[in-house]
């Protein structure tokens, strides 16, 4: 089964649990968010559903988004920004993230001596870990090499219009 029909087939069963109902929107959004290769804004997944002439409201949006989230077939995610933005999940796709804070850009790296370190921590410290997520903010090669810096070096600045330029 395609993966994006299998979290469909995941996401009914959720809501089925819940006592929900997958609605025709609901299932579009699924489709939407898996097609999606990066991590985007819920403003941005409605905008991409108005453009693809799907009658949903922006309520409808962030309701099935923590639905999906709650689900576990999506993961929120704070790059630094004064909002939240998504991903999917697919399988064991733990991973940290590297956010250029001049033009927004996101790499995302997995580190296995820095995730077995992490966890010899919360070891030591008698502490049990259910999730991690690490962001290392910073310039990125592309912006070091234009000379570019931040406004704020001190303070994390987002400049969400060339952000979405780099997504396009």
């Amino acid at each position: 089964m395609p993966r994006t029909e299998s979290a469909i087939t995941n996401f009914h069963g959720f809501l089925q649990d819940q006592g929900l109902k997958l609605t025709s929107e609901r299932a579009a959004l699924v489709r939407e968010i898996f097609s999606i290769h990066y991590h985007f804004e819920a403003d941005e997944l409605l905008f991409k559903m108005k453009e693809k002439s799907v009658k949903i409201s922006r309520a409808t949006v962030y309701r099935t988004l923590e639905l999906l989230v709650k689900s576990g077939l999506v993961r929120r995610v704070h790059l630094g920004e004064d909002h939240y933005h998504y991903e999917h999940v697919s399988g064991d796709s733990h991973h940290d993230h590297l956010v250029c804070t001049t033009c927004g850009g996101v790499i995302e790296f997995l580190d296995e001596p820095l995730e077995k370190r992490a966890l010899e921590i919360c070891e030591k410290k008698k502490f049990r870990p259910t999730f991690h997520n690490l962001q290392i903010l910073g310039i990125c090669d592309s912006c070091r090499r234009k000379g570019e810096e931040p406004e704020a070096p001190d303070r994390v600045t987002m400049i969400a219009a060339r952000a979405m330029k780099l997504r396009k």
